[in-house]
């Protein structure tokens, strides 16, 4: 089935997914879409303890990059088995994925049962019922941001790629999401399955303090933003700078070389200035 620019594919672990038709990248490739949802996004970011832990408390999380609500309905999900309560945003410019996904349930059985939350997210911009309430941002996510609370908590980062989709992982995105970001507490979290060093460039001149995620598929590694250094578990230290110095890919997303004062910027984040490197080679 196809849907405007994109196609529904079968992984050669027999899960369906969703590929863009001009450029071929796959949502959620490594190990099929429901697998990766749940231990990049919900479980890295332990959502099950913040649930349990204040059951009265109502988590904020931005979902960017809904795509076939996979990550969305991870997170729903978990909230719904512990009786919990999450406020989640969902960012998207295209819905095709969505309605491509719901076209095929047997493909997509973590749909089914929020087949109906889906289609009034389409219909109408927003459901509530059991796990909390799913609002929609439906357009260009900068366009978007200005609108969204400034409370989120959890953040799934998951556009495509920077290689097809650089104008989402720059500094300037990044900073303006950080503005979003909760203030109290432990701050607010960001999670993307992209490890490249260019990214995570642009994580830290966008104001975040940034550390290595789990690994999934066949990725060594992801990556972990929070705005607060000392909720990383294992963030990035002096060896990891010494080989962003020796690299060949050192600037930003979005900018062809790095300039003297990005350089200084990057030297100069705090993350780098009194933590004592715990990171292995």
């Amino acid at each position: 089935m196809r849907d405007g620019d994109f196609e529904l594919v079968t992984l050669r672990s027999g899960a369906r997914a969703v590929r863009h038709c001009g450029h071929g990248e796959v949502m959620h490739p490594a190990g099929g879409p429901w697998i990766e949802a749940n231990r990049l996004y919900v479980e890295q970011s332990q959502l099950a303890a913040r649930l349990t832990e204040s059951p009265s408390r109502t988590v904020c999380i931005f979902d960017i990059g809904l795509g076939a609500a996979t990550n969305a309905v991870a997170a729903l999900t978990c909230a719904q088995q512990l009786g919990g309560s999450i406020d989640l945003h969902s960012f998207e410019i295209d819905l095709s994925p969505l309605r491509l996904a719901l076209r095929d349930p047997e493909g997509f059985p973590f749909l089914v049962p929020f087949h109906d939350a889906a289609q009034a997210l389409i219909q109408h911009g927003e459901w509530s019922g059991p796990g909390g309430r799913w609002r929609l941002h439906h357009g260009d996510l900068l366009t978007c941001l200005p609108h969204a609370p400034r409370n989120a908590e959890l953040i799934f980062f998951d556009p495509f790629s920077p290689e097809h989709n650089p104008q989402l992982w720059t500094p300037d995105t990044f900073a303006r999401v950080r503005s979003c970001c909760r203030s109290d507490g432990d701050g607010g979290h960001l999670f993307t399955y992209s490890a490249a060093t260019p990214m995570r460039v642009s994580l830290l001149l966008g104001g975040f303090f940034v550390g290595a995620g789990i690994s999934t598929g066949n990725k060594r590694e992801t990556t972990v933003g929070a705005t607060k250094q000392s909720a990383l578990v294992a963030p990035l230290g002096a060896r990891w700078l010494a080989r962003w110095q020796r690299s060949s890919a050192r600037a930003p997303i979005g900018e062809s070389s790095l300039l003297p004062e990005r350089e200084a910027e990057v030297l100069g984040h705090p993350q780098f200035q009194f933590q004592a490197d715990t990171q292995p080679d």
